[in-house]
C-alpha cells in the first residue's frame, strides 16, 4: 500500500513511519526538512511547510497515495486543506486527533462546570461545549495555535464527502523524544536519591490514560492500514490505567529508586502546589474497540516502556522545564519542610 505521512520526523512521526514501512509498505514522508529523524533508507521524501499544502498537490498527485496519515492537523483550517487537496488523491485519511476533544477534559481544567462525566470514556463520550481552550492561554502545549481545535479537525475528516475518514485520538505520550519530558520533574528528584517526593492526595488519586510513543505508533499503523477502519474512531491508551501515585512508585521501581511516594492533604499544602485541575474527573478512556476491530495490543510492555523512557532522558536532560510537567514539583525546600511536618 502507498502511504503518506505528513509530518513524520517529530515524536510520534518516526515511529509510526518506522512500523509501516516494517509492515512492507511504501512510505513516503511530507516535512520540512528541519528535523533529522530516525527513519528507514527506503523511505521517500517530499519537502514542504503545512502551511503551503496546496502548493504540493501537483507533488502529491504524482505520489497517488492510497492512504494520507496527518500526523498534526491542528485547526479547522488545516482540516479542509488536507480534505480539498487529497480529494479525487487519495481513498482515505487518517487524522491524528487527541483525547482534549471531550467534556471530561473541560471539567478536570475547572473550564465546564458540567457535573463529572463518566470513566472510562468511550468513542461516544460526550464531547466539550467550549472550543479553543488554549485561545486564553499564555502557554500553550507545544506551542499550538490560538485557533487549535481538535473537535472542529474531527468534524471536518469524519464528514467531508467522497474522501472517507479516520481518527485516533491519542492519550498523554510518553517515550523517547517526548518534547515535554513527561518523566523529567519525578526522575530527576529519583536520581538526586530524594528520601521522598510528596504528591498532594487530588494528584495521587488521580487516574488518567498514557501511551507509550511505540505502542500508539502501532495502533496508528493499524488504523492507516485496515480497511475496517474506515469512517471509524478509535481510542489507543495503555490498556493498565494507574493513579498517579501508583504510576510514579512503578517508575521508581524501574529506576532503582530507594525512596517512596508520599502523599499529603491537598489542603495542607502551599498554594501554588494545589494545582488548578478538578481531580474528583479522571480522564481515561476505554480502548476496546481498536483492540477488537484492528486487533491492537501493545508491542512493548509497560515495564520496557519505561526503562526504555528512563534511559533515554536520563541522556537527554530538557534545558528547560516545561509548565505543562509539574515543574513546581523540583521545589526541594518547600517539599523538605512538608515531609518534616508529617
Amino acid at each position: 500500500m502507498k502511504i503518506l505521512v505528513i509530518g513524520g520526523t517529530n515524536f510520534i512521526g518516526p515511529a509510526v513511519v518506522r512500523q509501516l514501512y516494517a509492515m512492507g509498505h511504501e512510505v513516503t514522508v511530507f516535512h520540512r526538512g528541519k528535523t533529522a529523524a530516525d527513519l528507514p533508507e527506503g523511505i521517500q521524501h517530499i519537502l514542504g511547510d503545512r502551511s503551503d499544502l496546496t502548493q504540493m498537490k501537483t507533488e502529491f498527485e504524482r505520489l497517488s497515495p492510497q492512504v494520507v496519515v496527518d500526523m498534526f492537523p491542528y485547526t479547522e483550517a488545516d482540516a479542509i486543506a488536507l480534505m480539498n487537496i487529497f480529494q479525487g488523491i487519495a481513498e482515505r485519511v487518517v487524522a491524528i486527533s487527541s483525547m482534549d476533544v471531550y467534556r471530561a477534559y473541560a471539567v478536570f481544567l475547572q473550564i465546564e462546570s458540567t457535573p463529572v462525566e463518566p470513566v472510562p470514556l468511550t468513542e461516544n463520550s460526550a464531547l466539550r461545549q467550549q472550543l479553543h481552550l488554549f485561545r486564553e492561554m499564555a502557554e500553550r502545549p507545544l506551542n499550538a495555535p490560538a485557533d487549535y481545535e481538535k473537535i472542529l479537525v474531527e468534524r471536518v475528516v469524519m464528514n467531508y464527502p467522497d474522501l472517507t475518514g479516520t481518527i485516533v485520538r491519542l492519550p498523554m505520550v510518553y517515550g523517547t523524544q517526548d518534547p515535554l519530558n513527561r518523566l523529567f520533574p519525578y526522575l530527576k528528584r529519583m536520581d538526586e536519591d530524594r528520601p521522598a517526593i510528596v504528591l498532594p492526595e487530588s494528584i495521587a488519586q488521580w487516574r488518567g490514560s498514557y501511551g507509550y510513543v511505540e505502542n500508539v505508533a502501532d495502533a496508528i499503523a493499524l488504523a492507516a492500514t485496515n480497511e475496517r477502519a474506515k469512517g471509524r474512531i478509535y481510542h489507543v491508551a495503555d490498556a493498565e490505567v494507574l493513579t498517579e501515585a501508583e504510576r510514579l512508585s512503578r517508575v521508581g521501581r524501574v529506576a532503582g529508586w530507594q525512596g517512596k511516594i508520599v502523599t499529603v492533604a491537598t489542603e495542607s499544602l502551599p498554594t501554588d502546589w494545589n494545582l488548578p485541575y478538578n481531580t474528583a474527573q479522571h480522564w481515561l478512556v476505554d480502548t476496546t474497540r481498536i483492540r477488537q476491530e484492528l486487533g491492537y495490543s501493545e508491542v512493548v510492555t509497560l515495564e520496557k516502556a519505561l526503562k526504555t523512557t528512563i534511559d533515554w532522558q536520563r541522556s537527554h536532560p530538557p534545558t528547560e522545564i516545561s509548565p505543562w510537567t509539574g515543574k513546581e514539583l523540583l521545589d526541594y525546600a518547600t517539599e523538605d519542610r512538608i515531609l518534616k511536618s508529617i
